[in-house]
């Protein structure tokens, strides 16, 4: 088996674990108004961490971006666990998996603002500091890691993506562990252009319910240690598939999504009797949580608790699938209520297929969850996680 053993996390929610799992229990969103973003000024809500960052090492300033110094933050909550990895395993045997959709894109936004002012470019801009493969390259470099180190971007499945990928480095014999996670930070591009699709909603986002128009975006990183080293959560199974439906909307039946979803059980050797919540993708617009339902339901009837999250930590793009894995993580370690879907304000959507969604405090009976990311393009993937302590 390959465990989760350890994890760090920041988001909206929070600046560290016992934070994060406090807001989580306690169903309060991190989701504030700011005008800071849209062209427009219009004030939008979105999920900030605010608490200060660390400051990337002055030899590796071509790294330096808030994404970047968002997972230092991660970081520093799994170090020592980390450390002892690298003792037992060696730098060249532990590999770097991230995913990101945006990386420094907001450096890059800030660098043209200056070159539109001033003429040039600002001399703190380096060209690296937006690439998406540069997360995973900052990570080894930071760490003097030598294993395979390498950046997925999917769109809002990419670091579910890089969980699965870093257990099969393990393996497949090439890694005796993995870092795997992501993040994303808040930026222009990502804001603007989902708000010109009309997929930004001007309220707080209400997955699965009557009039939902949107998403709230919210920015993120998380981090996993996998190792074959005993721990209390295991990853014991996994789903990918793609729709090949369209670029920017979900197959309308959720074909793709109940394909990863069974995909995980089979690789899990369970029967969906067996899974004890699912933490559904529930993005909040109309075709998304349409989609998902109609796949849930298939493969799931009514009988299992279900509950997106993203009206507490808003969508957090390509780390929504480690933020979500995490969350569901420390569901399992702390015995924590589920997720409450929130319909005081908007009824639930009785249109949509019937799934168990939780309305009412509750706790988890099967020590199991399925944690669901489906991205743009027909990218989904899901994973599987178990209580086996």
């Amino acid at each position: 088996m390959i465990y989760f053993s350890a994890a760090g996390m920041v988001n909206a929610l929070g600046h560290s674990l016992e934070q994060i799992s406090e807001n989580l229990a306690q169903g309060k969103s991190g989701l504030k108004l700011s005008t800071d973003w849209l062209l427009n000024q219009n004030p939008t809500w979105v999920g900030e961490v605010c608490a200060p960052l660390p400051e990337v090492p002055a030899e590796l300033v071509a790294h330096n971006s808030r994404n970047n110094r968002l997972l230092m933050a991660a970081l520093e909550q799994l170090r020592p666990e980390l450390d002892t990895a690298i003792s037992q395993f060696g730098s060249d045997r532990i590999a770097v998996v991230m995913g990101t959709s945006t990386s420094g894109i907001h450096e890059g936004e800030l660098a043209i603002a200056h070159q539109l002012a001033n003429g040039k470019l600002p001399d703190s801009y380096y060209y690296q500091q937006q690439e998406l493969g540069d997360p995973a390259q900052f990570l080894a470099a930071l760490l003097s890691l030598n294993g395979p180190a390498y950046t997925i971007s999917t769109a809002c499945s990419s670091s579910v993506r890089a969980i699965i990928s870093g257990y099969r480095l393990i393996k497949a014999g090439l890694a005796d562990a993995a870092l795997v996670g992501g993040a994303d930070s808040l930026c222009r591009m990502a804001i603007n252009g989902f708000n010109s699709l009309e997929s930004i909603s001007s309220q707080l986002c209400q997955p699965f319910a009557q009039g939902r128009n949107g998403i709230n975006i919210g920015e993120s990183a998380g981090l996993v240690l996998l190792t074959r080293n005993p721990a209390r959560i295991a990853l014991l199974g996994m789903g990918e598939s793609s729709d090949a439906w369209h670029m920017s909307a979900p197959h309308p039946e959720g074909e793709g999504a109940e394909k990863a979803m069974r995909m995980a059980l089979a690789q899990a050797e369970m029967t969906p009797e067996q899974i004890g919540y699912i933490n559904l993708h529930g993005t909040a617009t109309p075709l998304n949580d349409a989609a998902e339902s109609k796949a849930v339901n298939r493969l799931f009837g009514h009988a299992t608790p279900c509950s997106s999250t993203k009206h507490l930590t808003g969508h957090t793009l390509g780390a929504a699938g480690i933020t979500e894995a995490i969350l569901s993580w420390l569901i399992l370690v702390g015995d924590l209520n589920l997720p409450i879907q929130n319909f005081s304000t908007s009824a639930k959507d009785s249109t949509l297929a019937d799934i168990n969604l939780v309305t009412s405090s509750q706790k988890i009976t099967n020590k199991t969850i399925i944690s669901n990311s489906f991205a743009f393009g027909g990218n989904n993937a899901c994973v599987l996680l178990g209580d086996v302590g």
